[in-house]
């Protein structure tokens, strides 16, 4: 695990809502878990098959984790450490921002940085 960087992913309009706000409080789904849903940079492409399969207009953004205070890694149900966000998160920590295409099967195809 890489503890440097988090990604977030999540569609155009949340992240452009985000901007206009001045802060993300999370998706649909970060709000009724209470926490924001990050991945580390080895499990983007499982979340993305596993949740996003089929969805177009996702953003990933790739955040400073070492700003984040409120950042806990926590267990899932099966078994792997993922990053949760107990608070908002402050946009100045996203570093960069990756616009993802969806391939013909489907699935994304990821920038070479992922």
């Amino acid at each position: 695990m890489n503890f440097d960087f988090v990604y977030k992913i999540c569609t155009k309009s949340e992240w452009s809502e985000a901007k206009q706000n001045n802060v993300f409080k999370g998706t649909a789904l970060d709000l009724k878990d209470g926490y924001i849903h990050f991945s580390d940079k080895d499990q983007v492409k499982q979340t993305l098959n596993k949740f996003y399969i089929n969805q177009t207009n996702l953003i990933i953004l790739k955040v400073d984790a070492l700003k984040l205070k409120n950042l806990v890694w926590e267990q899932s149900t099966d078994g792997n450490m993922f990053p949760h966000l107990y608070s908002d998160l402050d946009l100045d920590f996203v570093v960069k921002e990756y616009m993802i295409d969806l391939k013909d099967d489907g699935k994304h195809n990821l920038p070479d940085e992922l």
